[in-house]
């Protein structure tokens, strides 16, 4: 069978069959199985439920030419990218243009039979080939020399994998798949199932990213506060302290938005109502609510998907079965959670409709009471024995739970809004964790090391697809006395120019614990984190149309320059900045400026060529950051709190790297830029300050501004 989107195989009796679709520009979907599995009839509720959870869009978009390979076999082509496929097993050769990019072994018969089958499929890498993506690391962002299983929580792994040399892979399942990259010269996938379902993906990593996402979901854009300075709660903290921390705060000039109550979880169902309380830690949350917004504080706070054993609702739950259970029909308790106060619960069984649709209307209340954002950590290592009440069992069920809590908070916070502007924070990594905002960064070490590790973590998160991940600036339950007030300073700085970062409510890592010179730079940062939110938030919002993150690692921003790999501490903060974070202890740091375009530095205003590497010794108020020719960098006006600034004069100045030649990256406003006869003119920078780059000048013609060499 051909059509212009679709060529299929009969494979061998028993009616198996090889299906490849052109997907989407430069991406091709394989499918291989028996007719039964790849034309299943009407799907299930749970079949459908499940492909929504994998896929945001189903139907393929592309169109291919097919026609027989000169080596032998067949090559599917759409544009620059091809596929072929041949010989008596599956062989697959990606080519980008003229160039094999990827090769692959793939037996297009899997060892076993029916649900336990598996199908094993090998890609032969290049001795000097980088491969990225995969999930969450804080060691290298190659992951070669990994090996990584997708429903292990500790192995915090994603689908998709990518090479700089211009393709990527995603298995699209919710069981078990095996990722070994530990052998030299090879990358092993396993994975399980009946039939296989593979995407392949051809092109620039930014595009691989932007097909990707766009395949499998993007989180909506989320609105302002929650890219203010956050303050996560220490435990054994009262609320009162807790505001008192942020009235200080606000006394010294450091700004603030938001404040993560501690675990316990702040809210949880009643012992023997399916009502939420409040926790008796927050006595009167009414008065503790109102007295938050009044500081212009948005408050986030833990939950449980699940009742605590032994209460009269737990048992009431078990009768009706809304409860995930074991092999024996009993449910399964879970020990105890942080969350839960380390009493031990039952787990709501989510794929139940009206125990989901029960969680989300209570979180609905619960912000409607002025919960801005929940927080639910969900990633059980779940026995294989656990029960859901749809059949889900094992690895799917490990996979899919986080998934249906994450989408029924989210429900709960962004649902009701047009736009679904909203935010709820989870450490969890599943498919499709991209389409909810916002992730987690993790809990690390109070040295430099702990520092580097949550970078990486952003940065390997980022490789992966998900747009947005936060870093706590220490631990408050790790020694602190490693966190000198330089480390502290170089976390800071990394911290503003990211997605966004928390401070720690220990009194130990709270600005307050270091002497008044060290308190006057943690100001200065603070100004600058809100003077960049507008570019931010445009960043954010850019995520939502191409499905790039905030801070884009260099394999992924630069993949043709293998010398800028290596650099793997260093990235670009949305497309327009460097950033080359201090990484050491004495103030001497060396940056490598990527080939292919010129760099400006925005602490002096000079101009350095791509492909150049140089020592600089930044003070504790500077950060190496470099502005990319060509863009230009958006600024807002300092702040306290995001409730000050004017959403209708959102932007203050504008700083212009060399001629201007891109829009800028910048939230809800729209300034165009246009090029003739050697000179660029901008429209949107009313009222705006104006910095141009040396030799350039500015002349205003009303709404207009012309950029031009100066004369």
């Amino acid at each position: 069978m051909t059509t212009l989107s679709c060529v299929e195989w009969a494979l061998r009796a028993g009616g198996w069959r090889l299906r490849i679709e052109a997907h989407a520009p430069g991406v091709f979907r394989l499918r291989c199985g028996p007719g039964a599995w790849l034309e299943p009839g009407k799907p299930t509720l749970r079949a459908q439920r499940q492909a929504d959870m994998l896929l945001a869009r189903q139907e393929a978009v592309g169109e291919m030419e097919c026609q027989a390979a000169a080596a032998g076999g067949w090559r599917l082509t759409q544009g620059d990218a091809a596929l072929e496929i041949g010989g008596a097993d599956a062989n697959l050769r990606l080519f980008r243009g003229d160039q094999c990019v990827a090769r692959a072994h793939l037996p297009v018969q899997p060892s076993g039979e029916g649900a336990g089958a598996v199908w094993p499929l090998a890609w032969a890498l290049e001795p000097d080939e980088g491969l990225y993506g995969l999930g969450e690391t804080q060691g290298s962002l190659d992951r070669r020399g990994e090996r990584l299983v997708s429903d292990a929580p500790e192995d915090r792994s994603l689908p998709l994998a990518w090479s700089p040399r211009g393709w990527g892979a995603h298995v699209n399942t919710l069981d078990r798949v095996e990722h070994d990259l530990a052998a030299d010269g090879s990358y092993a996938v396993r994975t399980r199932g009946e039939g296989l379902d593979l995407f392949l993906f051809v092109g620039e990593p930014s595009e691989i990213l932007n097909q990707y996402t766009a395949l499998t979901g993007r989180a909506g854009q989320p609105n302002l506060w929650p890219m203010g300075v956050w303050l996560d709660q220490a435990p054994g903290q009262s609320a009162e302290s807790s505001l008192q921390q942020i009235r200080s705060l606000r006394s010294q000039g450091m700004a603030l938005d938001a404040l993560v109550l501690a675990d316990p979880a702040i809210l949880g169902f009643q012992a023997d109502k399916p009502v939420f309380e409040w926790s008796d830690r927050v006595p009167n949350w009414r008065g503790f609510a109102a007295a938050a917004a009044a500081l212009d504080v948005h408050l986030a706070g833990s939950c449980i998907p699940g009742v605590l054993q032994g209460t009269p609702l737990f048992e009431e739950w078990e009768d009706r079965g809304w409860l995930l259970c074991d092999a024996d029909g009993n449910p399964w308790i879970c020990s105890g959670t942080p969350a839960s106060g380390g009493r031990p619960f039952g787990l709501l069984d989510l794929t139940h409709r009206d125990a989901a649709r029960l969680w989300t209307e209570r979180h609905l209340q619960a912000v409607e009471e002025g919960l801005d954002a929940p927080v639910c950590q969900a990633q059980f290592a779940l026995p294989d024995e656990v029960e859901a009440r749809g059949g889900e069992t094992g690895a799917v069920l490990r996979t899919a739970y986080p998934h249906l809590a994450r989408r029924a908070l989210f429900d709960a916070v962004a649902g009701p809004r047009t736009p679904q502007e909203g935010v709820m924070l989870s450490r969890d990594l599943f498919p499709g964790v991209q389409r909810f905002a916002w992730q987690q960064g993790p809990d690390v070490s109070n040295g430099w090391d702990g520092y580097a590790a949550t970078l990486r973590a952003a940065l390997s998160v980022g490789n992966s697809g998900v747009a947005v991940q936060t870093h706590r600036l220490g631990n408050s339950g790790r020694p602190t006395d490693a966190l000198t007030p330089e480390l502290y300073l170089r976390w800071l700085a990394m911290g503003v120019f990211s997605a966004n970062f928390s401070f720690q409510g220990l009194p130990a890592l709270m600005p307050d614990a270091f002497d008044a010179d060290t308190r006057a730079l943690i100001a200065h940062w603070l100004q600058w984190r809100y003077r960049l939110l507008p570019y931010v938030a445009g960043i954010i919002d850019d995520a939502v149309r191409t499905g790039l993150p905030v801070q884009r690692s260099m394999a992924q921003a630069y993949p043709a320059d293998a010398d800028a790999h290596v650099w793997d501490t260093q990235y670009l903060l949305g497309p327009a900045l460097l950033v080359a974070p201090v990484m050491q202890s004495g103030g001497v740091t060396e940056v490598y400026l990527p080939k292919g375009d010129a760099w400006w530095d925005l602490s002096t205003g000079w101009r350095y060529e791509g492909g150049t590497r140089w020592t600089v010794r930044p003070g504790l108020d500077t950060l190496p950051v470099f502005g990319r020719e060509g863009h230009m960098l958006c600024l807002g006006p300092t702040a306290q709190h995001t409730g000050e600034i004017n959403s209708a004069r959102i932007l203050e100045e504008v700083w212009m790297f060399g001629m201007p030649e891109h829009n800028p990256v910048v939230m809800r406003n729209k300034i165009r830029v246009m090029q003739m006869q050697g000179s660029s003119y901008i429209k949107g920078l009313e009222g705006l300050r104006i910095l141009p780059s040396e030799g350039l000048e500015v002349k205003r013609r009303g709404a207009e501004v012309r950029i031009s060499r100066a004369r």
